[in-house]
């Protein structure tokens, strides 16, 4: 499994540990990790000089478009993402197609969300509760959502219920939202644009697997 990192301005000084904590956890286990997300240290938020165009300004709104961009290309295969609480960064990446994200404090959330709900994508809170320990949490949610096949079932006697069920709302989000390139073009166009940072770029490039939207991002970023 392919998987990616995303995470906004406010947290880009913790993304070192995050980054290392997600891939000395799963590495192991056979997965290929990214890091996709805002990683330099930044200076103070009122200091426009922090933010330049290889180091935008990222908020979770971004991190919505990164996310829906990497899933549906088949560039990745599950996207870990994160802002100050985790709650900007869900609502932002459930916002599109082919995006299913849940919400992750602890590992319980990690395991179950990947057995019952067999989504895409997790949002975990990287300040808030975010102490002493955080990263002995971090990988115990990486190692419980990814040790094991995904679609289990919990308990295992509703795995074919629940498969179902989320198989179903995958396909109510085809149907009831815009197509993604669509969509992407009723948007602020340099907010799209913003989004392609060079970490994204060299995830995105390494394994996309969707033409068209090959051919979009390459004419944005191009621009």
């Amino acid at each position: 499994m392919k998987i990616a990192l995303l995470n906004e301005f406010s947290q880009a000084p913790k993304n070192d540990l995050i980054f290392k904590t997600l891939k000395d956890t799963v590495t192991p286990l056979g997965h290929e990790v990214y890091n996709a997300a805002m990683s330099k240290p930044l200076l103070d938020d009122d200091v426009p000089e922090a933010y330049t165009a290889n180091n935008p300004r990222l908020t979770y709104l971004h991190l919505g478009i990164q996310a829906a961009l990497l899933l549906n290309s088949h560039a990745v295969d599950f996207i870990i993402a994160g802002c100050g609480t985790g709650q900007g960064a869900l609502m932002s990446l459930n916002a599109y197609p082919g995006v299913v994200c849940g919400y992750c404090i602890e590992p319980a959330d990690a395991y179950l969300y990947l057995q019952i709900n067999d989504g895409n994508a997790l949002s975990i809170p990287f300040a808030k509760g975010f102490g002493w320990g955080a990263e002995v949490n971090l990988h115990n949610i990486f190692q419980s959502a990814f040790s094991s096949p995904s679609g289990l079932g919990y308990p295992k006697d509703r795995k074919e219920s629940q498969n179902r069920n989320a198989k179903l709302l995958m396909d109510v989000k085809q149907r009831i939202a815009r197509p993604l390139l669509e969509a992407l073009d009723n948007l602020d166009e340099s907010m799209v644009k913003e989004a392609l940072t060079p970490n994204f770029m060299k995830c995105f490039n390494a394994g996309c697997k969707d033409k068209d939207i090959g051919a979009y991002v390459a004419h944005l970023a191009a621009k």
